[in-house]
């Protein structure tokens, strides 16, 4: 099932929650691959009904970013959304998310002026904004997020928080290839040099993790080293912090329960991961 318009959701939707379904939401730019797949069959066994938006949200791109050259595949993504267990997928145009006359504008603040709010001003506003949106459109029980966007997660909890939203919000572990690099729709511009050099990001996490169950608590050391270690093979690092979990600032110290964030650029393709220590 394909739906265009705010209408078709509204009433697709509506007769789903008049019958006692529950709907579970997995927003997407599209470019889908087996991390988003993996989203969607969990929403399938935790949801009676699933929707899958395909979105390319103009507010989140800054004027230097791939916007255009983002990739679109409509017809693959819908094939892949009902094989995960989808019911439907909502792909609307930008004239129904922002419809003429829209001027509203939704940001989160303090999680979003570090790391990747840095080095992409104004991502998280449109972000922030588009899942305002889909939630008011598609009045979702829950919604999907992967764990790699880690930032992003955090800025969606507390924007149900603040806003009092009704939806839970539900974090799926962060989906690898075989060699370690996490699934993103990124990873098409890596050419075959680029790509094996990109698992320098998991690697150097992977690192990280091992000083710290070897008992190593300074987290300048620990995430020097890992800086160092992807420098060595040709990323452009822009961050490698290790933060709280929940305020997302950056700790002296490593513990339980902190997350180590990194982004880097290789060739074109700007990638983003993390991992959380136990």
């Amino acid at each position: 099932m394909l739906l265009r318009t705010a209408s078709e959701v509204h009433k697709t939707v509506g007769s789903w929650h008049e019958r006692g379904y529950t709907v579970g939401l997995v927003p997407t730019m599209g470019a889908l691959h087996e991390g988003h797949a993996a989203l969607v069959r969990q929403a399938h066994e935790e949801c009676d009904r699933v929707l899958v938006s395909v979105f390319v949200n103009p507010a989140q791109f800054g004027p230097d970013e791939d916007l255009a050259a983002y990739p679109q595949m409509l017809e693959a993504d819908r094939e892949l959304a009902r094989a995960a267990g989808a019911r439907g997928v909502f792909a609307p145009t930008v004239s129904v998310v922002y419809p003429h006359g829209y001027q509203t504008r939704v940001a989160v603040t303090e999680l979003t002026r570090r790391w990747c709010g840095t080095g992409r001003p104004g991502h998280f506003d449109g972000v922030a904004t588009v899942i305002c949106r889909l939630f008011g459109l598609i009045q979702p029980d829950r919604a999907y997020f992967g764990q790699k966007d880690y930032q992003q997660v955090a800025l969606v909890r507390r924007l149900v928080t603040d806003l009092c939203l009704p939806q839970e919000i539900v974090a799926c572990a962060t989906v690898r290839a075989p060699d370690g690099l996490a699934l993103s729709s990124r990873n098409r511009y890596l050419n075959d040099a680029e790509r094996q050099a990109a698992v320098a990001i998991p690697t150097s996490l992977n690192r990280a993790r091992a000083q710290y169950q070897a008992g190593e608590r300074n987290a300048d050391h620990v995430m020097e080293a890992a800086r160092n270690h992807m420098t060595e093979w040709g990323l452009a690092v822009e961050y490698a912090a290790a933060c709280d979990p929940d305020s997302l600032e950056p700790v002296a110290q490593l513990s339980a329960g902190t997350v180590l964030l990194v982004a880097a650029k290789i060739g074109s393709a700007r990638l983003i991961d993390n991992i959380i220590l136990l």
